[in-house]
């Protein structure tokens, strides 16, 4: 007979359990976490479990550049002051957080939200792709940057991309090779991320 492994009553074990299931936090780690949480107040307890749940209830995507927002379209698909005729493509959200705070780029974006990994079977299709071509059907756009991550799938997904867009007559850049290869944008740093941006290269 299946024993239920997180028993109902045990509040600290099932905690810990959930917390060990988020990227980079280890079993120690969720202990940390659960005991800090389970010495702070009731008050403090309800902050992280309404912003919790407003994370899941408020945010969507934009439906222009599929970033994540509270409003459609998103903050900087509304700003007149972008320059619309430049797309910098990025996998995830967070990497927009990344080049913005570099302050140098004030083109728009798109987010794939993944990249083609045939080991993982995540084909062009299971990504951003078909709204992407949508944007660039308006003749506005005249400049692609890619800014894949410079890893094997980065650049898998960065070649499918140049070849689908070169023929519409779309200028395509790459982020310049100031990212050491393997490098996830996030963790990229500000003087990194500006040197890629200001030397990007025709792709």
């Amino acid at each position: 007979m299946n024993q239920d492994p997180i028993p109902a009553t045990n509040a600290i074990t099932r905690l810990v359990q959930e917390f060990s299931k988020l990227p980079g936090i280890g079993p120690k780690s969720a202990q940390r976490i659960t005991f800090y949480l389970l010495r702070s107040s009731e008050e403090q307890a309800k902050f992280l479990a309404e912003a919790l749940l407003s994370l899941k209830q408020k945010i969507t995507l934009c439906s222009t550049c599929c970033n994540v927002t509270e409003s459609d379209p998103c903050p900087i698909c509304r700003n007149h002051e972008r320059d619309a005729s430049q797309i910098c493509i990025v996998e995830q959200p967070q990497d927009i957080l990344a080049l913005e705070h570099t302050g140098i780029y004030k083109g728009l974006y798109h987010v794939l939200h993944g990249a083609i990994s045939p080991t993982e079977g995540v084909g062009s299709e299971d990504i951003r792709i078909r709204e992407l071509l949508s944007r660039l059907q308006d003749g506005s756009v005249t400049e692609v940057i890619l800014a894949t991550n410079t890893n094997l799938e980065g650049e898998q997904t960065a070649m499918y991309l140049s070849q689908l867009i070169t023929p519409l007559g779309i200028k395509v850049t790459r982020l310049a090779m100031g990212l050491p290869f393997g490098t996830e944008l996030e963790y990229a740093d500000d003087v990194t991320l500006t040197r890629a941006l200001e030397g990007r290269s025709e792709f």
